[in-house]
């Protein structure tokens, strides 16, 4: 199911974003509209994909752990997402639960078993190397929980991201106490004629097909798709087997209006 990522300017510009506020030991708000690619550039950033199986099925470990414990040393982030129902204890005690095992994590592998400083690995917990919180849906934090976020900034001096829909940090405003501490906001939009060109390079390619703009059918398709999606990383990633599948089921071999007209059919694409 996990497709290979595809690196844009949207994501390189959320790593640039992200470095500036984990180095600013500061709080940035980033916003748009939903399928844009947000949460997939944090987990990105916060090697969650690699890292989720191991900090949330805490048990015995594997050799293969070591290359996630480096991945979480240089990224020294945690990625959380509420619940809708998160209180402010549970947001506490999670957070609290998921930074005390990244700490393990990196601290194994800056210190591994065998490494001549016992004394250090008893003391593992007394020790934070966590330098960034992202939090994502921030939308659903309530008044408390966003207070206790601020709490903790302030008494651990650790940055924080929060990640939401356009109109983020409007709403935040509205709580001065956490507002004036904002340092950065980053608008995450959708991806432009370029880049959608070259994710559906990659996309025509994964089929055995090449992309050819110059080319009639190409050209209408490219035109469609711009149109069905508006640049929706999300949405493209949804249409995309669904092309896969007209293609199968009809035995065709070209990407056409037609094809991709009829996938979008299978499709429920809301307002974007």
């Amino acid at each position: 199911m996990n497709q290979r990522f595809i690196v844009t300017k949207e994501h390189r510009r959320f790593i640039e974003f992200a470095e500036a506020v984990r180095r600013g030991h500061t709080i940035g708000l980033c916003f748009g509209p939903a399928g844009v690619g947000k949460t997939l550039s944090a987990r990105r950033y916060a090697h969650y994909e690699k890292a989720h199986d191991l900090l949330t099925y805490w048990g015995p470990r594997a050799e293969s752990d070591v290359k996630i414990y480096a991945a979480l040393n240089r990224s020294r982030t945690v990625l959380y997402t509420p619940s809708v129902l998160t209180t402010p204890r549970s947001l506490k005690d999670e957070l609290t639960l998921a930074i005390s095992r990244t700490n393990i994590c990196i601290e194994q592998h800056l210190e591994p078993p065998g490494h001549d400083v016992p004394e250090t690995w008893g003391r593992t917990h007394l020790r934070n190397y966590v330098e960034l919180i992202i939090v994502d849906e921030a939308e659903r934090l309530r008044p408390a929980a966003l207070e206790m976020l601020r709490d903790r900034y302030d008494r651990d001096d650790i940055a924080l991201i929060l990640i939401g829909m356009p109109g983020l940090e409007k709403q935040f405003s509205h709580y001065p106490q956490f507002y004036s501490r904002v340092g950065f906001a980053h608008q995450y939009r959708p991806l432009g004629r370029d880049e959608l060109q070259f994710v559906l390079e990659r996309h025509w390619r994964s089929l055995g097909k090449t992309l050819d703009p110059e080319d009639f059918t190409d050209a209408q398709a490219i035109a469609t798709i711009a149109r069905i999606t508006r640049g929706n990383f999300r949405l493209l990633e949804r249409l995309f087997p669904q092309i896969q599948r007209v293609l199968r089921i009809n035995e065709l071999d070209t990407i056409t209006n037609d094809v991709i007209e009829a996938a979008q059919s299978t499709l429920v694409i809301g307002v974007t």
